[in-house]
């Protein structure tokens, strides 16, 4: 997978929000994300190839969580129907385009596009099929991954949206620590800065004191010879 969506999306209540945003701005922030959450980016780009199996009218969309073992293959399977040729490749053309325009992503292959019967589009960390209705019921890929958990699009969505908002509520309590650590900082900081002004003050206030003390004591000087010059015509 090339690149990664760090989007919220709704595929039940409202078109993905990246799939809104302008085409270079969501590829930006999916290659800033790709590093961190590998696994809920993939989530993103199966729940935006399911939008557009919607979108194309698809019939019985399944989205089957492959387990550990079959890891080394992909990690999910996006499957669904079409009543016709032109329509499975309609739905293939579809998927290939969203995910291109909206986050950059290319399939690593793609098989049976020129048959319809059944397309088959390799992502390499999920892998789309494109039945016709008959040829979906003869190869029948959910009995064939029994150990994998099969999900509708809204039950996908549900799953996504309750992680999302997991890992916003762990930001949210990691960030709360961090504030308070930053305020704890700045009041030493404002109580250093008055302490260090209070000596000025007092500094200011004794030079005063001092000054005045001069002013006074030639006063008591004068005061002491005039006594003493009244004190002999006694």
């Amino acid at each position: 997978m090339r690149d990664i969506c760090g989007s919220t999306c709704s595929i039940s209540d409202a078109p993905c929000r990246a799939l809104r945003q302008p085409a270079r701005i969501v590829r930006r922030e999916f290659r800033s994300r790709m590093a961190n959450n590998k696994h809920q980016q993939i989530r993103i780009l199966v729940q935006a190839a399911a939008q557009a199996c919607e979108d194309k009218k698809g019939t019985d969309t399944r989205i089957l969580e492959l387990d550990a073992a079959d890891s080394g293959l992909a990690d999910f399977f996006l499957v669904t129907s079409a009543s016709n040729d032109r329509q499975a490749v309609a739905i293939a053309d579809e998927i290939e385009i969203r995910l291109k325009r909206n986050f950059g992503v290319y399939a690593n292959s793609v098989e049976g596009r020129r048959n319809g019967e059944w397309i088959l589009l390799d992502y390499v960390d999920f892998v789309v099929h494109v039945f016709l209705a008959e040829r979906r019921a003869f190869y029948d890929i959910e009995r064939l991954r029994k150990a994998a958990r099969p999900m509708t699009p809204a039950e996908f969505d549900e799953e996504l949206k309750a992680e999302l908002s997991e890992k916003t509520r762990a930001a949210r309590t990691k960030a709360k620590p961090a504030a308070k650590k930053a305020a704890a900082k700045k009041k030493p900081s404002g109580t250093t800065a008055k302490k260090a002004v209070k000596p000025k003050a007092g500094a200011k206030s004794t030079g005063g004191s001092a000054k005045t003390t001069k002013k006074t004591s030639p006063r008591k000087g004068v005061a002491k010879k005039a006594a003493s010059k009244k004190a002999p015509k006694r």
